[in-house]
């Protein structure tokens, strides 16, 4: 509802005075969803857009064989209210393929075998409640019970109480509460990982309880979508069209060298690399913060505000794909592989439409934490490929006995190519 109510905001305000020239630095999701508003907006936006393909974060291109690689594997999930009204208002909902309502985890103890969390169709908060009730694998009903009181202010205060845990990260909070110790390893470890690609005791439990809260109040929330083939040509086109059948145009091939500022501080100019000069009458910065550090103007840079980016620090993740000789376990959902390594992967040859293959499977994986910064021991940003992927197949080797490993008959599955 809010989402729609501020899409007709903008749609409103083209009859609210001359429309400006806005430049937009980046084309990812972030920009182009910029982008387009301003166009509804009645305004003429600039997409600069560094790279040769669209999308930042859910940016793709084909490698020799025409297959695609994805910078990170996207799911959508239900409580993403703001992205299902983009895809409404470009006509592109049936994009969305919608998996069954549940959580699927790897057992850790049980190499092999899966649970799930199973969400009826109850309205919110009672199909959760089921859910969480209805697993009897991954936590006792003892640690149920101690899990439940420390997140009941949530519930009762919402964001006020989720806002105040701010400070903590989740092992803390979990320790401050009394929650058992298992509650990490077999819950908040994979959340953790999934939202933020960090270990949780690095990580602000007010994260978790944000999506937590989401979860909880929205009955579809936790359900997730794939899209139905590769970002560039499925979600980022139809942006594309829409910002430029409105008279706004996005560049690509177009890094930003400098932002240059007059005497009073506003910006005067963005100089492209290759010398050309770009003037709007506004302008919007939509890439990461540590692009942004690099690019922030030195009489910027005591500013109280801007002075803030110094503490920000973005969290380093790898994402792979392996293609496989032949079709692996089929799962029809996104898994939390609750593995050292490891975050969360899919079969995209069976999740995504486009990506389809009945015979041999393809995984997607997000190899998190990979840094020091976000917990790892080792700094796999200075591994090879070639390591990487040793590493990932080692780790599936657990969640796929009876598939991967050299020691099973003929070899077990092999990964016939990959990319990092």
């Amino acid at each position: 509802v809010e989402a729609r109510a501020l899409s007709a905001k903008f749609a409103e305000l083209r009859e609210g005075g001359p429309p400006k020239q806005v430049a937009v630095i980046g084309g990812g999701l972030s920009g182009l969803a910029c982008a387009k508003y301003l166009a509804d907006a009645g305004h003429r936006p600039i997409v600069l857009e560094a790279r040769d393909v669209l999308g930042g974060k859910v940016s793709a291109w084909q490698d020799e064989d025409g297959d695609w690689v994805e910078t990170g594997l996207h799911i959508f999930f239900g409580a993403y209210p703001n992205m299902m009204n983009l895809f409404a208002e470009l006509g592109i909902e049936d994009r969305l393929q919608w998996k069954r309502h549940q959580m699927t985890f790897a057992m850790q103890e049980l190499p092999g075998k899966f649970t799930t969390f199973e969400f009826p169709g109850w309205p919110a908060p009672l199909n959760m409640a089921a859910a969480i009730l209805g697993n009897q694998e991954m936590l006792s009903p003892v640690e149920k019970l101690q899990t439940g009181p420390p997140l009941l202010p949530m519930l009762v205060a919402g964001q006020s109480f989720i806002d105040a845990q701010d400070e903590l990260s989740v092992t803390q909070f979990m320790r401050k509460n009394g929650m058992p110790e298992r509650i990490n390893s077999e819950i908040f470890v994979a959340m953790a990982k999934a939202l933020d690609f960090i270990d949780p005791d690095r990580l602000s439990m007010a994260v978790v309880l944000t999506a937590m809260n989401r979860f909880i109040n929205e009955t579809d929330g936790s359900q997730t979508a794939f899209l139905d083939g590769n970002q560039p040509d499925r979600l980022c086109r139809p942006m594309v069209e829409h910002i430029e059948q409105l008279g706004g145009e996005v560049r690509l091939g177009a890094p930003l060298e400098r932002i240059e500022v007059g005497a009073d501080g506003a910006v005067e100019r963005l100089v492209l690399r290759g010398g050309e000069a770009i003037v709007a009458d506004e302008y919007v910065s939509a890439v990461p913060v540590d692009i942004f550090k690099r690019l922030l103007p030195e009489a910027w840079s005591t500013m109280p505000f801007f002075a803030q980016c110094d503490e920000l620090e973005g969290i380093p993740v790898i994402n792979i794909h392996l293609w496989f000789d032949r079709k692996l376990k089929n799962i029809d959902a996104l898994c939390f592989s609750r593995s050292p390594l490891l975050s969360v992967y899919a079969d995209m040859s069976t999740c995504c439409k486009e990506y389809k293959d009945d015979d041999r499977s393809m995984l997607e994986l997000v190899f998190a934490p990979c840094s020091a910064v976000a917990g790892s021991d080792v700094n796999w940003l200075g591994k090879s490929d070639e390591e990487i992927v040793a590493a990932t197949v080692k780790e599936l080797e657990r969640l796929f006995p009876l598939e991967i490993g050299a020691d099973l008959p003929g070899g077990g599955a092999r990964v016939r190519k990959s990319a990092v």
